[in-house]
């Protein structure tokens, strides 16, 4: 398991420093959306009705997208404090029954369910009433997003002690 880690592991921080650059992007997008919404609604007395639902789908991607970097930095919300009590072999075993759930959660309810969420909304024709776009590429959120849950469970589980490591760093010395 270890060599598969080493292997794969510049993989796996390439994929995590692509999504924080995608949903940095996304970030930036829906703030210089909500401030043409102010501004449009405040300054020039009229709002502009596109600003409002590109705010919202990209809400929608920034907060799916941003959950997988959050749980791909180990960052994300979880209650260890009986975890944490356990003895470190029982806790190691534990943290990868947890990313092997996490796992088959993201592959059955994002990946299974959101693709037929996507296909259905896409079939049924479902289009926004402001931009005239498809909705299903807005749900494209939830697929995409369980791929990259899929992937972190993955590094997660197979990291050495079952704890997701970062880049080996080395402590120097202040002199």
């Amino acid at each position: 398991m270890k060599q598969l880690h080493q292997t794969l592991y510049p993989f796996y921080r390439g994929c995590v420093r692509g999504l924080e650059i995608v949903v940095g992007s996304i970030l930036a997008l829906l703030l210089f959306d909500v401030l043409l919404g102010v501004f449009t609604r405040f300054i020039i007395g009229e709002q502009t009705r596109w600003t409002e639902e590109v705010a919202i789908y990209l809400l929608i991607w920034v907060s799916l997208l941003g959950a997988a970097v959050a749980y791909a930095d180990n960052a994300h919300l979880g209650v260890d404090y009986f975890v944490e009590k356990l003895h470190p072999d029982v806790r190691a075993l534990s943290q990868r029954i947890v990313h092997v759930i996490v796992g088959l959660f993201s592959l059955f309810a994002l990946i299974i369910g959101g693709t037929k969420l996507v296909v259905q909304t896409l079939a049924g024709g479902q289009v926004s009433a402001a931009l005239g776009i498809p909705v299903g590429i807005v749900y494209a959120a939830v697929p995409i997003s369980g791929l990259f849950f899929i992937l972190f469970a993955f590094e997660a589980a197979i990291a050495p002690r079952g704890e997701a490591t970062e880049a080996p760093v080395e402590l120097k010395e202040f002199e």
